[in-house]
Parts: C-alpha cells; sequence; structure tokens
C-alpha cells in the first residue's frame, strides 16, 4: 500500500472528476493514480488464488478506469464507493472465465451413489463445500439458473419428484419410496421421472451457457 498515492479528498476529487468531463485526460491520469490504492485493497481478498498479484492488480484497473469513465454523481456519492463495485465485478469476471474454462467435470456429472443406488449429481454438486470465492460466485449463479429452470421448465410431476426429493422451494427431503406412496405411483416410475427431469435440466443448462 505503501506505493500507491493517497486516495483523493471528496474536493479533490469533485475537481479532477468535473475537469476529465471536461475533456482533460491528464486529470483522468490523476484520478487513475489516486485510486490504485483501492484497486489493492479489493485485490487484497483474492490473494491465495492460483493468479499472479500484477494480473490480479492489472485487471482490477481495468475495472477502475471503466469505473472514473462512466462514473454519474447524481447516482453515487464518491467514485471510490462505485469504483470498488466496477473493480470487483471485473476481478470476478476475469476469474471465473477463467474457472469456467478450465473446470473438467460439469455440474451435472455423476460423482456417487446414494443408498439406493442412483447417480448423485445436479444439487449435491451445488450443495458441496465452497472452495473460494470466485467458486462462491459460479456456485449461486448456477443454483440461481437451476431453480429458474426448475421452475419454468419442468412439467408438473418432474416439478414435484424433484422437489420433493432434493427439498427445493420449501419441500421436506424424501426418499424414492416416500415420493411414491406420497404421490400414488411407483417407486421405479419415480427414478425415471427424477432421472428423466435431471436429463433434462442438464441439456437446457449447456445451451443457456453456450
Amino acid at each position: 500500500m505503501k506505493t500507491f498515492q493517497k486516495p483523493l479528498t471528496l474536493a479533490e476529487e469533485q475537481y479532477y472528476l468535473k475537469q476529465y468531463q471536461n475533456g482533460d485526460s491528464q486529470a483522468k491520469d490523476i484520478l487513475i493514480e489516486r485510486n490504485l490504492r483501492l484497486v489493492a485493497h479489493v485485490v487484497k481478498k483474492y490473494q491465495g488464488l492460483d493468479e499472479d498479484l500484477d494480473d490480479l492488480i492489472s485487471i482490477g484497473t481495468i475495472g477502475l478506469i471503466k469505473a472514473i469513465s462512466t462514473f454519474d454523481s447524481r447516482k453515487a456519492t464518491r467514485l471510490s464507493t462505485y469504483a470498488a463495485r466496477c473493480i470487483d465485478n471485473e476481478l470476478l469476471m476475469m476469474l471465473r472465465s477463467r474457472k469456467k474454462r478450465s473446470r473438467e467435470i460439469s455440474l451435472y456429472e455423476p460423482i456417487g451413489t446414494d443408498k439406493e443406488g442412483n447417480e448423485i449429481s445436479l444439487l449435491d454438486i451445488v450443495e458441496s463445500p465452497v472452495i473460494d470465492v470466485v467458486e462462491n460466485y459460479t456456485r449461486k449463479e448456477d443454483t440461481r439458473r437451476l431453480l429458474s429452470l426448475v421452475k419454468n421448465r419442468l412439467n408438473e410431476k418432474e416439478y414435484q419428484v424433484l422437489c420433493y426429493r432434493y427439498g427445493l422451494f420449501g419441500q421436506e427431503e424424501k426418499t424414492q419410496r416416500e415420493i411414491a406412496a406420497q404421490l400414488g405411483i411407483s417407486r421405479s416410475y419415480v427414478s425415471r421421472i427424477e432421472k428423466n427431469a435431471v436429463l433434462k435440466l442438464k441439456k437446457l443448462f449447456h445451451l443457456a451457457n453456450e
């Protein structure tokens, strides 16, 4: 932090923002230089990831430049508050993109079987422990997409079975036998519905991410 210049005061920030908006490119450089400490501060929470610190600073600086270019004083009091979000978003997008390209296992790939011999996939992975901040962000986004697909793209029977099976939307998690008894159908039929629903969600999820 000692290598970065001190942040601007509110009055200085407002002055240089006005100068920049009037076409002064030097004012933009000053706004960037005097907010590099903020970039370093945001980057600190990503330390521990397998990423070069200089690369993180560079990506964070891109977020800062975008913030300066798009800042609207009518919507935010301080540039630093707005810039922190832009820097964070830029880092997350970059890290998530790299994570997504490097992942070899799909969210839906089987990882084992349960006590009934059924393949464990889908939400079992979503519910696994969070590895890092990028994985946490990715997992939240994937979960949101999945739940939206469950609500909007499954038929009534598929929706019922998955909600009961995985305890979704406030339902109590049940075994296939319990679901079969509740719906008045055979356990094997419940199993087929579940597997078909998971396959449908897998296809829809992959299409949505292409």
